[in-house]
């Protein structure tokens, strides 16, 4: 059931807010690096899954989640990485929002660590065969790649991830408490004549051609 509340709260300006939080720990504010070492390295070729955050020109923001085989991003060098487009569902909100606006951060999460990394910097798309290549999966090459201009990169301590529970398999239960995908669209669109199990067939015709 939806909620609401009397009016709107109010914003708080950036002078406030460090008012309220404070100044960060030495060790925060100098763990930021400018390229990717070892250990970046290590974590980004074990991770099967990250978050994409772009904006667009207007300021429109989107958040998109990238997943594959651990590995699936590739570092090209200390301060570039290579990230596939694998088949989707066509919106390319990230593509468009790069076009217009560079900036993009990434969040890499390993299943079971409760750190994950973070890495800023600008972004845009390629077709360049020799890293379409590289990023080949079970014989299929990927048509694009997102190319990432490494400006900073950090761990980011496990707070999050151990209040949330995310890795504890207790927590898992939760799935079965949210509709499912075609659920919630036969809902919200109601398309004419197709309804929550002929959506579902869909779907999962889909999901049997990940690359």
């Amino acid at each position: 059931m939806a909620t609401s509340v009397d009016r709107r709260p109010a914003a708080l300006s950036p002078q406030r807010v460090r008012e309220i939080i404070g100044e960060p720990e030495a060790l925060a504010a100098a763990k930021v690096q400018p390229a990717l070492d070892v250990h970046f390295r290590r974590f980004i070729a074990h991770s099967p899954f990250l978050c994409m955050a772009t904006s667009h020109a207007d300021g429109t923001a989107d958040c998109s989640p990238r997943g594959d085989y651990p590995g699936f991003v590739k570092v090209l060098d200390d301060t570039t990485v290579a990230i596939p487009d694998r088949v989707g569902n066509a919106r390319i909100d990230s593509f468009e929002n790069l076009a217009t606006n560079s900036s993009i951060g990434l969040i890499f999460l390993v299943p079971g660590h409760r750190e994950t990394l973070r890495v800023n910097g600008k972004g845009y798309l390629t077709e360049d065969d020799d890293v379409l290549t590289r990023l080949q999966v079970e014989g299929k090459t990927p048509r694009l790649a997102v190319i990432v201009e490494v400006e900073e990169a950090f761990i980011h301590c496990g707070r999050a991830i151990i209040r949330s529970r995310l890795w504890d398999p207790d927590s898992q239960t939760l799935a079965a408490e949210v509709p499912s995908m075609a659920d919630m669209v036969a809902d919200q669109i109601r398309p004419e004549g197709l309804d929550a199990e002929t959506i579902n067939g869909v779907v999962e015709v889909g999901y049997k051609t990940l690359f």
